[in-house]
């Protein structure tokens, strides 16, 4: 809009013409008393008087998609006015009031999102079992029963369809260094996790995510890989924070203000974290599969279960008999 106010020199004095393509039908002058009207002004008629500058140049494109010629004078800082052909003032005005009316109360301002889940301790529930399991299954060793039953082996899902191991591994730890980096950063992302999607809604998530990121790894991997650990819950949870911070629009500042800290997290995480123990296929899968199934808050059932206190009990039960349920079969059978 700049080429608007910037008059090419060498015309009749206090006429001003422009170049811009769009803007070609428009002439501005300066106030009457620079020139004197001639016949074809005599004949216009005036349609507008504009006391914000900022209006003018939305008015004008309005009448120049419209095709009708017109004259912008200025009058004095705060007082322009838009002049076009007698024969074209009804249509002029039309057009202008058209746009007034297609775009009153445009664009509609968001309406802040109110939604807390009724429980707002699930992410410390969550963490807490994971503490819970720790204390019964200890560090990783070849001999130990929880492992040797639960611990995620990609030759027994491939070969012998114990597709239990792609949930329980993410309730065992390798050691207490792995359990409480996972329990520090897990703990933190849950707990906005939640208070965005709700308890029953973000605990299902997590685990359909989490369970798709483990059988992609070990279909990559082929048999003879091991893993444990929650870290591919978290970062499918970075994933789906990722997206739904984008397709909610969501004003909260808590969320807008964490999204940086935590894709230093995950870069962190990728890149400082090394090893023979470190599963990188499963952070990174973790994290696709969040960035896609995010998008389910754009589907229009999660906008009625979301508000729902039974549907998110339900899907939060739900989600904890899987867990209970693949530790039954992989102890018992």
């Amino acid at each position: 809009m700049s080429d608007f106010f910037l008059p090419q020199l060498g015309h009749l004095p206090g006429l001003w013409h422009f170049s811009n393509p769009t803007l070609s039908k428009i002439t501005i002058f300066a106030p009457p008393e620079a020139m004197n009207p001639t016949p074809e002004q005599s004949s216009e008629s005036l349609i507008l008087q504009i006391s914000d500058p900022s209006q003018l140049n939305t008015y004008s494109l309005v009448l120049s998609a419209a095709d009708i010629t017109h004259r912008i004078q200025y009058i004095s800082a705060d007082h322009i006015e838009i002049y076009v052909a007698a024969k074209q003032q009804e249509r002029a005005l039309y057009e202008l009031a058209a746009y007034e009316s297609e775009n009153r109360n445009w664009p509609p301002s968001l309406k802040p999102d109110t939604f807390a889940p009724t429980f707002r301790a699930m992410s410390s529930v969550v963490i807490g079992s994971l503490i819970f399991i720790y204390g019964l299954s200890g560090d990783w060793h070849l001999k130990s029963f929880w492992f040797l039953k639960g611990a995620g082996d990609s030759t027994a899902i491939l070969n012998n369809l114990e597709l239990y191991r792609l949930v329980t591994p993410l309730t065992l730890h390798a050691d207490i260094v792995h359990l409480m980096g996972n329990c520090f950063l897990g703990g933190i992302l849950l707990h906005y996790f939640f208070h965005l999607t709700g308890n029953g809604i973000g605990l299902c998530a997590m685990l359909v995510t989490a369970t798709v990121a483990n059988l992609i790894n070990v279909t990559v991997h082929g048999p003879g890989h091991l893993f444990v650990g929650f870290s591919t819950a978290i970062f499918s949870v970075i994933g789906m924070l990722c997206t739904i911070s984008f397709a909610m629009h969501t004003k909260r500042l808590s969320l807008h203000f964490f999204m940086p800290v935590m894709s230093g997290l995950a870069l962190l995480a990728f890149l400082g974290s090394s090893g023979e123990r470190t599963d990188l296929g499963a952070h990174l899968f973790g994290l696709l599969c969040g960035l896609v199934f995010g998008n389910f808050v754009r589907l229009r059932i999660f906008a009625t279960l979301r508000p729902s206190f039974l549907a998110q009990t339900l899907l939060g039960a739900f989600t904890f008999i899987i867990f209970y349920a693949c530790w039954l079969l992989a102890l018992y059978f």
